[in-house]
């Protein structure tokens, strides 16, 4: 009896601190061009004494250094939620610069709102190159869905709109400014709904705002969270404007002198989503969700895992897998995504993906969406499932794609993603009807765009991931062109000290892996950056690497490879007819971006990986516009044929 309570509490308190791990914790955007010279040491020095400066004058402070003409000034602005304890504050904003400097050491701009954990604190950070002060700003954003998904109720539809009504009546609290406090915009409330005894709200502005922004920021914050994790029981959304958060626990200390209130129903119509579940008795269990949630989640915790054994007999993954790996995401109703994809109908098939089909979807609220169901029985297709749910979940960045949630019920294997109009990169490329729609600017936005996801992979995230099959087809292009990388099915995670790995099975394309890795099983981030080599090489030219099967190229009559041909024309000096005739009309390409780009290019497929530079200097390279001296490539060679019939190769 000693034994098993022990074990049952050690489990109950591992379970609750990963999961409250993940659901609450620092978000770091870093965006805008990369710094150089005396930026980094005016930013450095005002963030030295900022924690203190942000306490001595009441909560908030901003404050710049440098002059723009110089291309190095700072601005800084920083904040606590009201009620802070002074050293809870200081804490919590110099653990965020310390994370900062960490995770975003090179870009000029960045926020984050910050949960400091030990202090139960919110703070705020924000340093960009030009003067926000007084400036609504809306993106970028940072998004935390509560992991847990609210049951369904007797009336769904009376919760949502006494959920509005509460966020509403929170809203205008927020919004109204308070001149006693130099935090003025600033709102926490506790709210008693017919079928949930206490809901939590809190909503903060930074005070800079008149109070129409700070009313519409927060409204854009709600609506988010509503769009993207709408049937959660809680979560935070944060602008650098402003923040809101909402559960049905409290959070930051921010309560203890909010008035419990019933909320009215509002008359308004729910723009919540209802998800589609069939409404079940929940008679004298709202209670416990609210009393005791920790020990409702290890039930559900158990019963999932029982559930998961009862219905997946085989070996594999779903034996192994841990559901609550992706709790920042929502599982899909196998009904409702078969709803949504008519019957996964020929119609809505927008193609073949590695190891399954991929299909339009349309979710009840009209949101649009992708689904990829994985061939049944596939073990490799069990692995990559795997994968994409343990890597998407931590991965957040505007060049990569969104996996909005996953399926596994039964046999059925399924991952929801962004639904990205303008499909993938290779339509438009080897495409003549489509490809004059890849002008100049947009191919170099394009390249630019891929080699930003890379390095956040590479470098910028939590995690440090090698994608392993980077090519044209993987990037997908969104309605204004932008590309986003896709499918890590492949992908592999590194410790953070770790430069290279070697597998016995050699995954990817043929064309676009770099020979120690299709020769030897060799793979490092040089391997991604040699199939991003090829990839911008392709998008320059308009020609496919075509250099895989022997046969394929008799047909088209073509003697050399993409490699060949580029490095040839190169050597010659004959760049300009390396250039796609498509990509704009003759003479309207600048011709130095040219020479750059197939420079580039040239280098990321050299045959020595040393002599391949890393994404970070690729990506300076591109984002400067000055004269940069970059190393001479050398000639370059390639796999001339695969060593099977099939120029992709999945292990």
């Amino acid at each position: 009896m000693g034994e098993s309570w022990v074990m049952t509490t050690s489990l109950l308190f591992l379970f609750l601190f990963f999961q409250n791990l993940k659901y609450v914790h620092t978000s770091f955007i870093c965006y805008g061009d990369f710094f150089t010279g005396n930026y980094g040491i005016n930013r450095d020095n005002l963030l030295s004494s900022l924690p203190s400066n942000v306490v001595n004058n009441g909560g908030f402070y901003n404050a710049s250094l440098g002059r723009a003409s110089r291309n190095n000034s700072v601005h800084v602005v920083a904040l606590c939620r009201r009620g802070y304890e002074a050293q809870a504050c200081k804490t919590c904003l110099e653990h965020v610069i310390d994370d900062t400097k960490s995770k975003c050491p090179h870009q000029k701009e960045t926020f984050s709102w910050v949960t400091e954990e030990a202090n139960d604190v919110l703070c705020n950070l924000r340093y960009t190159n030009h003067s926000t002060f007084g400036k609504l700003e809306l993106s970028p954003f940072t998004i935390n869905p509560n992991p847990n998904v609210i049951e369904s109720y007797k009336n769904m539809t009376l919760f949502s709109q006494e959920w509005i009504a509460m966020v509403n009546r929170t809203l205008e609290a927020a919004s109204t400014a308070d001149t006693s406090s130099v935090l003025k915009y600033y709102s926490a409330t506790r709210t008693e709904l017919t079928e949930i005894p206490d809901v939590y709200a809190l909503m903060q502005c930074t005070p800079d705002l008149s109070p129409s922004d700070c009313n519409r920021c927060l409204r854009e914050c709600v609506t988010e969270f509503q769009r993207q994790f709408w049937g959660r029981q809680g979560g935070g959304v944060g602008r650098p404007s402003c923040y809101f958060r909402w559960d049905l626990f409290e959070f930051y200390k921010a309560f203890d002198n909010a008035t419990r209130v019933l909320a009215p129903p509002s008359q308004a119509s729910p723009t919540a989503l209802d998800c589609g579940r069939d409404e079940k008795d929940f008679e004298g269990r709202h209670i416990a969700i609210i009393v005791v949630p920790a020990i409702i989640n290890l039930i559900i915790f158990v019963g999932l895992v029982c559930s998961w054994k009862r219905k997946t007999p085989r070996t594999g993954i779903k034996e192994s897998y841990d559901p609550y790996d992706g709790q920042s995401m929502l599982r899909f109703d196998f009904v409702m995504l078969r709803t949504a994809t008519h019957d996964f109908s020929p119609e809505m098939k927008l193609g073949e993906g590695g190891f399954g089909s991929v299909y339009k979807g349309v979710l009840p609220n009209g949101q649009e969406i992708a689904v990829k169901r994985l061939t049944r029985g596939s073990g490799q297709g069990d692995i990559e499932f795997r994968n994409e749910v343990l890597l998407l979940t931590r991965l957040q960045h505007r060049n990569l794609v969104k996996l909005l949630g996953f399926c596994n019920e039964g046999d059925e294997e399924i991952l929801v993603y962004e639904f990205v109009p303008n499909s993938s990169l290779d339509n438009f490329i080897f495409d003549e009807a489509k490809r004059f729609l890849l002008t100049w600017e947009v191919r170099y936005r394009i390249i630019e765009g891929v080699a930003r996801g890379l390095l956040y992979l590479h470098e910028d995230s939590q995690l440090r991931i090698i994608h392993r099959d980077l090519k044209a087809s993987n990037i997908l292009l969104d309605a204004e062109m932008n590309p986003k990388v896709a499918d890590f099915g492949m992908a592999r995670l590194f410790n953070m000290d770790q430069t290279r790995g070697q597998t016995s099975k050699v995954v990817g394309t043929y064309g676009y892996m770099a020979p120690e890795y299709a020769t030897y099983g060799q793979f490092s981030a040089k391997s991604d950056v040699y199939s991003f080599g090829v990839m911008l090489l392709e998008m320059i030219s308009g020609k496919r690497n075509k250099n895989l099967n022997e046969e394929e190229e008799e047909e088209e009559g073509e003697q050399e490879g993409l490699l060949d041909f580029v490095w040839k024309k190169w050597s010659e000096g004959k760049y300009a007819e390396i250039i796609d005739p498509l990509a704009a009309p003759s003479n309207n390409i600048p011709v130095d971006q040219v020479m750059k780009l197939i420079h580039i290019g040239l280098l990321c497929v050299q045959d020595d990986v040393s002599k391949r530079p890393t994404i970070n200097s690729i990506l300076i390279w591109l984002e400067s516009h000055a004269a940069i001296t970059m190393p001479v490539p050398t000639p370059v060679t390639f796999l001339t044929a695969p060593p099977s019939p099939s120029s992709s190769l999945h292990g």
